[in-house]
Order: structure tokens, then C-alpha cells, then sequence
């Protein structure tokens, strides 16, 4: 008796347990049909901000208006990118990014910098941004960004430009 009591609780903790494996699969394979929309060339066509902050996004050290007209290209298939930024002007010279992606819950978009050399692992810093917004050729990254106690809301306005 102990025996057929023992098997029937392992039974069912097995089976809990595939079951559980089984959601966060699907989970997974959503969060990635998610980013595949975003698969490909885009450009960031404006931000919306309180233009009463400078703001510097994700430390590059420039405005945030040196943003707008930047080239961001995004591979779903190995969850990575790069953005490129122009330069010129008060934007100093341009340069390009690598970047590694993650799309969570279908519109938590994080990503962090991969520096020459490093490996993605290495690197635990990023950013968080809310994905908005997303048709087929554009979406919204929004970003809160802390500042007095209070949060600064900025919100990066991105196009396509090619490759789907």
C-alpha cells in the first residue's frame, strides 16, 4: 500500500512538473513571435520627452536629439543588434553599438552594450523600456527615467526602413 501511495505521489509531481515546462515553452515561443515582428532595419524618427531635462540616453554621453535619425538593426534569431548614431554637430562623432535583445511578457524590451572583446554574459548592466505601440512598421520604446524623486518619461518613436 505504502508503495502504490508512494508512486501515485510521484506520478503527480511529474506530471506538475511537465505541465509547468509545457507553459513556459509556449511562454518562450510568444515572447519570441513577439520580437520577430521586430526583426530588421529600423530608425528612430522622434522622441517625446519633458523638454525641460537634458537628457542623455542609455550613457552614450550625447543629447537626446542625437538619437533621432539613428540606424538600430535587429536579429531575432540569436537575440542580438547594433544602433548606429550619426554624429555631427553637437552629437560628436558617429558611432555603432553592438547590442544583445531580450522581448519579455510581449512588451518588456531590454537589451544591454557588448563591448569589443566581451561576451554578453559578462556584461549584467542594461536597459529596460516598455514596448508600445507596435504595427508591422513602427513602434515605441518608453523608458522612466528617474530623477528627483520622480520619473521622466521618454519615449523613443521607431520606423522601418527595410528588411523584414
Amino acid at each position: 500500500m505504502k508503495k502504490l501511495l508512494f508512486a501515485g505521489m510521484l506520478g503527480t509531481a511529474l506530471f506538475a512538473v511537465s505541465c509547468s515546462a509545457v507553459n513556459n515553452a509556449k511562454t518562450a515561443q510568444n515572447q519570441r513571435s513577439e520580437f520577430l515582428k521586430m526583426k530588421g532595419d529600423w530608425q528612430i524618427v522622434s522622441i517625446d520627452y519633458d523638454k525641460n531635462f537634458k537628457i542623455k540616453p542609455f550613457d552614450d554621453g550625447v543629447d537626446a536629439q542625437c538619437f533621432v535619425g539613428s540606424h538600430w538593426r535587429l536579429i531575432p534569431n540569436n537575440w542580438t543588434g547594433a544602433y548606429t548614431l550619426n554624429g555631427g554637430g553637437t552629437c560628436g562623432g558617429g558611432f555603432t553599438q553592438p547590442i544583445k535583445v531580450d522581448v519579455v511578457s510581449g512588451n518588456t524590451f531590454n537589451f544591454k552594450k557588448i563591448a569589443d572583446g566581451t561576451k554578453a554574459k559578462q556584461n549584467t548592466a542594461g536597459y529596460t523600456l516598455t514596448l508600445t505601440n507596435q504595427t508591422t512598421d513602427q513602434f515605441s520604446l518608453e523608458q522612466n527615467i528617474p530623477f528627483d524623486g520622480e520619473n521622466v518619461r521618454v519615449v523613443y518613436n521607431f520606423e522601418r526602413t527595410g528588411m523584414k
